[in-house]
Parts: structure tokens; C-alpha cells; sequence
């Protein structure tokens, strides 16, 4: 009879079981589609750089239109004509910003003519706080300096410069007519370009929901396609009427608690830092770091004390932090939400198109660009990775 087997470790039955069938996703990809996809994008890229002065004023207008046609519609509800709601709101809105611009231009003024010399102002507290009198570069300069002045008074000077000739570069004379005449064309295209953006924006308002009835029309000729484009269109227009207010809403809460904040610490020209923290609270993560620092430092040229520039820079920046984590996510529904991530790129890239133009409205691009990807079968993936 023979001995019962030995039982098997446990590696030798490892070794002795089936390897497991692996498993490879084959996903097929169209080099001719992943072309045409990147050739489209870099055109697309060029146009939007290209055609920016047309563009701009297209999109200040659209916002403008959707964040003024509630107030519309309200009027026309109480037999308002549109025509004269629309005008009337028009003249409303330049006459509020003409005032305030007006009201607040000495101030700014002085602001701006503080500026230089509050960053000069800093830069020497900095040297006496480091307790260095020069700079590293100022050093540098100055050792090339006394080489310079050594090699000069070497024997071999003259024999290296002899027959060369002195050339003395005069810089050019300041021209008056070419000033005036550069800075008449760009107060002429400003003016060109405001005109544009507010005549738009009331054509805009004045059509109402006409281009909402065409594309309807478009849609299909059955009665279902219509209603889902309506019902589209409807929570599209109603989303970004959302974000542009609660954007709006926080801007001006931004902006009175600045002004109210730096009042009580004694800074100068407070109602003009509260104007500059309510518009750059449009631009996330960049506007209130530039609010920051240059309240900061114009505090710093104010008092002289780095305690109150750091005061003065920390209660804006505690102002949008607080409002941007806590109240505007309340505000604003988790569906319009927009990804940190999205966001962050989409300002680099609208900013490096448009500029300035392009930090202030990258955002509410994007916002509109998630709005219509999400409500678009074929486009809900995009929609799905600009969101939070």
C-alpha cells in the first residue's frame, strides 16, 4: 500500500495553475480623422487670434445681452416696448460706468502715480530688512565696472583702439504730432469698438427670441425634435443668465467689502481698490493675487510698515477667498460647475489669445461652450471633462 503524497505548497500550486487570459483593448484609431481633428483645432486657433477685434466685441455683446434680457422681458410683460426697454437700460449702464469713472478718475490717477514708487519704496525696505546694502547685481555692475576702468588704463588700450572711430548714438527728439496723432487712433478705435459692443448688445436684446424661434425651425420637421431643441435652448439661456448673475452678484459684494475693509485700515483711495477687487473678481485665481499685491504695496508706500501692507494685501485676499470657496459654490448649481482644472487652462489659453480681453472672458466662455456640450448627445464627453 503505498504512503499518502506529501501535500503540495502553496508556490508549487501557484507555479501549476492556469495562467489567467489576458485581456487587450483594442480601440481603433483614424489617423485621418485625428488629422483633420488637429488641423481643424490649430485653424480654429489662428482665426480666434486673427479676428480678435472682431470676436471680442461679439462675445462682450452676447454676455451683456444675456445678463440684461431678463430685465427685458419683465419690462415687455408690463407693456413695455423692447425697443425702449432695451434703449432705456442701454443709457442706464453707460451712465453708471461714465459716473463712476468720472467720480473716481482723480483717485485713480494718484493710484496708479503711487504705484512705481511704492515698488521703488519696497525693494529699499527689503535691502535695510536683509541688512545688505547692495544687491547682488548692484555688485556684479560695479566689479565690471573697475575691470572695464583697468583694462582701459592697461598699455595695450591705445594699441586696441587705435583708428577706431567713436560712434555717440543721440536718442531721437520727442515728437509731439506723432504722439497726439498715435493716441487720437487708439481713442478712436476704443470709441469705435464701445460703439460696436453697445449697438450689438441692443440689437441683441431687441430680437428677443428670434434666433431661439429659427434654430427651432431648423430642428426638424418632427414635433419631438422641436421640443427638444426648445427645452434645450431654454436650460442653455438659463444656465448662463445664472452664472453671469451670481458672477455679477459676487463682483459687487467683492468690491463694497474691499472698499469697506481697507476704509477701516486707513488706506487711501479705497473706493478705487474696491472698484479694481469687484472687476478682477471675474478673472479666478489671478485677479485676486494681483488685487492682493498691489493694495499690498501701495499700503506698504502709505504707511511704511511691512505689518500694514501685509493687513492691507491679506483682508482683500481673505475677502475672495471667502466669497470665491464659500458663497459662490452655494450660489451656483453643481451642473454649471466648472473644473479647477478647465478653468486654470482656459485662462491660460484665452489669456495668451485675447489678453486681458481674454482673462476676463475665458470663463464665461467656457461656461457657455459646457452649457451646449452638455446638452448635445455627441458633445456630452466635453461637457463631462470641463465639469467639476
Amino acid at each position: 500500500m503505498k504512503a499518502p503524497a506529501p501535500p503540495a505548497s502553496a508556490a508549487a500550486l501557484e507555479a501549476a495553475a492556469p495562467e489567467p487570459e489576458r485581456f487587450h483593448l483594442r480601440t481603433p484609431v483614424d489617423i485621418r480623422s485625428v488629422s483633420l481633428v488637429l488641423l481643424t483645432g490649430l485653424a480654429s486657433l489662428f482665426v480666434l487670434h486673427w479676428a480678435k477685434a472682431v470676436f471680442i466685441p461679439v462675445m462682450l455683446s452676447v454676455l451683456f445681452s444675456y445678463a440684461l434680457s431678463p430685465m427685458v422681458n419683465w419690462l415687455e410683460l408690463k407693456r413695455v416696448p423692447r425697443w425702449l426697454s432695451s434703449a432705456v437700460l442701454l443709457l442706464a449702464f453707460v451712465s453708471a460706468m461714465g459716473s463712476t469713472v468720472y467720480s473716481l478718475g482723480d483717485q485713480a490717477s494718484q493710484l496708479v502715480e503711487a504705484i512705481p514708487v511704492a515698488a521703488q519704496k519696497f525693494r529699499q525696505a527689503m535691502k535695510t530688512r536683509s541688512g545688505k546694502s547692495n544687491s547682488t547685481l548692484d555688485i556684479v555692475q560695479k566689479a565690471a565696472a573697475q575691470i572695464e576702468q583697468a583694462a582701459q588704463e592697461s598699455g595695450n588700450a591705445p594699441a586696441i583702439t587705435r583708428g577706431a572711430m567713436r560712434v555717440i548714438v543721440e536718442p531721437a527728439r520727442f515728437d509731439i504730432k506723432r504722439y497726439l496723432w498715435s493716441g487720437t487712433i487708439g481713442l478712436i478705435a476704443l470709441i469705435g469698438q464701445t460703439t460696436a459692443v453697445l449697438f450689438l448688445t441692443y440689437f441683441l436684446m431687441l430680437s428677443g427670441d428670434t434666433f431661439r424661434r429659427k434654430l427651432i425651425k431648423l430642428a426638424g420637421p418632427t414635433l419631438s425634435s422641436k421640443k427638444i431643441t426648445l427645452q434645450a435652448l431654454h436650460e442653455v439661456t438659463g444656465q448662463i443668465q445664472r452664472y453671469l448673475q451670481v458672477q455679477l452678484l459676487t463682483s459687487v459684494l467683492v468690491g463694497v467689502l474691499t472698499w469697506l475693509a481697507l476704509l477701516a485700515l486707513k488706506l487711501d483711495n479705497a473706493p478705487v481698490w474696491g472698484v479694481i477687487a469687484g472687476v478682477l473678481n471675474l478673472v479666478p485665481y489671478v485677479g485676486s493675487l494681483v488685487t492682493a499685491a498691489a493694495s499690498g504695496l501701495v499700503g506698504f508706500l502709505q504707511f511704511g510698515s511691512l505689518n500694514m501692507a501685509m493687513a492691507v494685501g491679506g483682508a482683500s485676499l481673505l475677502i475672495h477667498t471667502l466669497i470665491g470657496n464659500l458663497l459662490t459654490p452655494w450660489l451656483t448649481s453643481r451642473a454649471s460647475r466648472l473644473s479647477p482644472v478647465a478653468v486654470f487652462v482656459g485662462l491660460l489659453a484665452w489669456g495668451w489669445l485675447w489678453g486681458i480681453w481674454g482673462l476676463l472672458l475665458g470663463v464665461p466662455i467656457l461656461m457657455i461652450v459646457k452649457s451646449v456640450c452638455d446638452r448635445v448627445d455627441d458633445l456630452k464627453p466635453i461637457g463631462e471633462f470641463l465639469g467639476s
